[in-house]
């Protein structure tokens, strides 16, 4: 199919092999929805499906010529962490929460390392790049599993705050890493400068994200249309990764610097939800264009890995070494942090998932080594990917009820006296509809969705306001 594809005009290839990549991508969540598992998991899945190494239905040059893909998802990913970075709510928790994040991110980056390099003996390079990666937690997955189950507490506070503040980190290693690893791999001497310049080169990113995201708040007064909110905003996030291009600097830590300074200066979170209801269409795309990446043949076959053995058990290897990491790591670092016994043993286990971060670091990566090393490093990483969007989410909705944060038990959910106003004790058929009553007092109004959809379908109605109905929306604002 794809040479037939690729028979068409230039024009009609591209738009044909996008709509199958974004239709293609829905289906799978149909699927993956019954299951219970994330959608990226399906998106991935799909590329794997409907790539060279299965049913090639889309054109190499497709795949190739998307390759922009990674630095805009990665722009619209890091912009969106951001907004856990108040610095309100960082001052509450911080030198706990730095504590158990770097016990934990290290621990499972040490970890790997001493697997790949000593154990299965890979490369230097190759094995430091890994252990970077490896220190990554995503978001997403936990963000989506304590919506699902309405979780709530200390526990839940410490996990979002230490996966935030955990993909900084991961982040940061991955500059340094991949510059000292590209060194080894070279074969040229290492000296201070190669450590030294990602690190400037990333600070300087940084100083650039911030002031991008000072200038996004100028650029958005509270009069601004919400239409035109959402067109500055991405042209911003584009514009700057465009900058970084041009100067072969990752947008990673500089779009998160963005994200940050707008949330503190502005407050409004509200563009971050019309963000996120834009940016799936983009995401979509580049996880079915990391599966279209996956070396079926290198999973099993020795020959065709640049480690010297099938990818299949380096990527197994490195999923199960990165779990106990992560798990010891979070112990420890609670225990160093006095937290709670709840947090100690269960945060942990919350930290499994791995995918949106990891697998965009990995394909930056795999386009700096490139070759057959950089190929490889991505399969690894994204077979690992899979097993760990199967495992985390059930993982991490394991951690939240055996922590405590939820329960599925409604006399769990909510106290209520078990006396009425007269004293005599209540029936079972009495506490349970007062029971219901406080839970029906707990709902909020609306889903985050229904925020996010509310948000873009705003900006929408409002373009088609006439220049009257816009000046009278902008005076009730005000």
């Amino acid at each position: 199919m794809a040479e037939y594809i690729s028979g068409l005009s230039p024009v009609a290839t591209v738009i044909i092999s996008v709509a199958l990549m974004l239709f293609l991508g829905f289906l799978s969540t149909r699927i993956t929805k019954r299951i219970k598992l994330p959608n990226v998991t399906g998106y991935i899945l799909t590329g794997i499906i409907i790539g060279p190494y299965c049913f090639n239905m889309v054109p190499t040059e497709i795949i190739e010529g998307l390759s922009f893909l990674s630095d805009i998802a990665l722009a619209f990913i890091a912009f969106s962490v951001g907004e856990f970075f108040k610095l309100t709510t960082l001052k509450k928790n911080s030198a706990k929460v730095l504590i158990i994040t770097a016990a934990e991110a290290l621990t499972a980056s040490l970890f790997v390392f001493i697997l790949t390099f000593y154990i299965l003996n890979l490369s230097l390079g190759f094995s430091i790049i890994l252990a970077a990666l490896a220190s990554a937690t995503t978001p997403a997955s936990t963000i989506m599993t304590i919506r699902q189950t309405g979780a709530k507490g200390d526990f839940v506070d410490t996990l979002l705050q230490v996966v935030a503040i955990d993909n900084v980190l991961s982040l940061i290693a991955y500059s340094v890493c991949v510059s000292v690893a590209f060194t080894t791999l070279s074969s040229a001497p290492l000296n201070l400068k190669d450590i030294l310049e990602p690190v400037l080169s990333n600070i300087f990113a940084m100083v650039l994200g911030a002031g991008f995201g000072f200038l996004m708040k100028l650029s958005m007064p509270k009069k601004r249309s919400t239409d035109n909110r959402l067109i500055i905003s991405i042209s911003f996030l584009f514009a700057f990764c465009g900058i970084c291009a041009l100067i072969s600097v990752s947008p990673l830590l500089g779009c998160l610097m963005m994200g940050t300074v707008y949330i503190n200066i502005s407050g409004d979170d509200k563009l971050y939800k019309q963000l996120n209801y834009f940016s799936p269409p983009i995401l979509l795309l580049f996880f079915v264009r990391s599966g279209l990446n996956f070396n079926l043949g290198a999973m099993f076959d020795f020959s065709a890995s640049s480690t010297g053995m099938p990818l299949l058990i380096v990527g197994v290897c490195y999923f199960a070494v990165r779990i106990i990491g992560k798990y010891i790591g979070a112990f420890f670092g609670s225990a160093l942090a006095k937290k709670k016994k709840n947090v100690r043993n269960y945060l942990g286990l919350a930290l499994i998932p791995q995918a949106s971060v990891a697998i965009a670091l990995a394909s930056l990566a795999a386009r700096t080594l490139g070759g057959k090393l950089g190929s490889d490093l991505e399969t690894i990483i994204l077979a690992a990917s899979i097993l760990c969007e199967i495992a985390g989410p059930a993982l991490a909705g394991l951690s939240l009820k055996l922590s405590g944060s939820y329960s599925d038990k409604l006399e769990d959910v909510t106290a209520v006296e078990e006396l009425d106003e007269s004293g005599n004790k209540l029936s079972e058929a009495e506490m349970l509809i007062r029971r219901i009553q406080a839970i029906q007092k707990e709902i909020p109004p609306h889903s985050l969705n229904e925020e996010n959809e509310e948000a873009f379908t705003e900006a929408a109605e409002e373009y088609y306001l006439s220049p009257n109905q816009r000046i009278s929306r902008f005076k009730n604002r005000r």
